[in-house]
């Protein structure tokens, strides 16, 4: 019987608790084996919540030598610091998304994984599922034709009518860009490889946002970072795509993603999900929505994780990979540099496109 990488958890805050349920109930090569969060409690909490036999302070977590995997699930503020002290305690290290908050700390958690020949990985992992991975699927097996162009649309109105603590979402590190685009920039990229250009338009429609949720009900939340970003992406493939993320309008009736073929359009299934609905639209036809032949259509949160377990059990490259995550970062911080500087940026990173997943798979495993 294959054995399980031990992993330790990191941040025991509310996107933990998908991860844990999944990783110690649902994913057969993974086993928790300790947690730890700032807020002691928490890590206390969860380790009582899923079985996990340890909870350990900063400095012991990363002492431990039985923990080979640390899934970094803290703020995103805190993502570069906790990737970088597992790579020097000698642990591979899966992290939440976005990557880092800028080029320089991506670039430098790449460098040290590989000077360590230690791998590194990233949310978002939606992209492993069921219904990406058909839309993936279906461009590979050249259904649309080759790929032309593609759009992405995040639009929304902002958080701060219903999150508890939305002030983060406005200040840097946040904005709809570092806090969905990854979601949006990773399906793409997934399905059409890397982009070699970007341009960008940004702005601050709203200089401040009131608190209307509960319990900051009447505060005033000053707005520092774009809150209306418009990026076209210039893939090495030839194709053309734009995204637009916003916390800045009401609402709208675009679709999450479309990709344009020479010989159809696919329209992909929201990339913050698993599932479908996948669509295909071929001249002279109406619209089809195509069945799924993948699993992990549900919440497989923690999917990256086993992945990158798998990996490291038999050697071959993880999906959710560093160098992916670290170009997605790179698109992101792009589309800002560009407006700031007027100027359309060509991107330094690259990586290799990750493999689909075999059809066929028993749910819990991976191949």
């Amino acid at each position: 019987m294959q054995r399980k990488i031990r992993a330790g958890v990191v941040g025991c805050g509310v996107i933990s608790g998908i991860y844990m349920e999944n990783l110690t109930k649902r994913f057969q090569n993974v086993e928790i084996i300790a947690t730890m969060d700032l807020i002691r409690e928490r890590a206390e909490q969860r380790a009582k919540e899923f079985g996990v036999p340890k909870v350990h302070d900063l400095e012991d977590f990363y002492r431990d030598p039985e923990i080979e995997l640390v899934v970094n699930l803290t703020t995103p503020k805190s993502h570069h610091d906790v990737d970088m002290r597992a790579l020097r305690a000698g642990k591979h290290v899966y992290s939440e998304k976005p990557f880092g908050l800028n080029k320089a700390e991506g670039n430098e958690i790449i460098a040290l994984a590989k000077s360590k020949n230690l791998l590194v990985g990233c949310a978002p992992e939606t992209f492993l599922g069921g219904g990406i991975q058909m839309c993936k699927k279906i461009i590979d097996d050249g259904l649309i034709g080759f790929p032309v162009a593609a759009t992405a649309f995040m639009m929304g109105r902002g958080h701060e009518t219903w999150h508890p603590d939305p002030g983060f979402y406005y200040d840097f590190g946040g904005g709809p860009m570092f806090d969905m685009g990854p979601y949006y920039l990773t399906a793409l990229v997934s399905m059409l490889g890397p982009v070699k250009k970007v341009a960008g338009a940004t702005k601050i429609s709203f200089p401040t946002r009131l608190i209307t949720s509960q319990p900051l009900n009447g505060t005033i939340v000053e707005v520092k970072v774009p809150t209306y970003v418009n990026g076209t992406l210039t893939f090495e493939s030839g194709a053309v795509g734009t995204i637009i993320t916003t916390f800045d309008v009401w609402t709208a009736s675009l679709p999450c993603i479309e990709i344009y073929g020479s010989e159809g359009t696919l329209r992909v299934p929201d990339p913050n999900t698993f599932g479908g609905p996948v669509m295909l639209y071929k001249p002279g036809q109406d619209w089809k929505e195509i069945p799924i032949d993948f699993i992990y259509q549900e919440n497989s949160r923690g999917i990256g994780v086993s992945d990158m377990a798998q990996s490291i059990l038999t050697g071959r490259k993880h999906r959710a990979h560093g160098d992916m995550a670290n170009h997605v970062l790179d698109i992101m911080c792009s589309i800002h540099d560009s407006n700031d500087t007027d100027k359309i940026i060509t991107l330094e990173t690259k990586f290799e496109r990750p493999a689909l997943l075999p059809l066929g798979l028993t749910d819990g495993f991976l191949d």
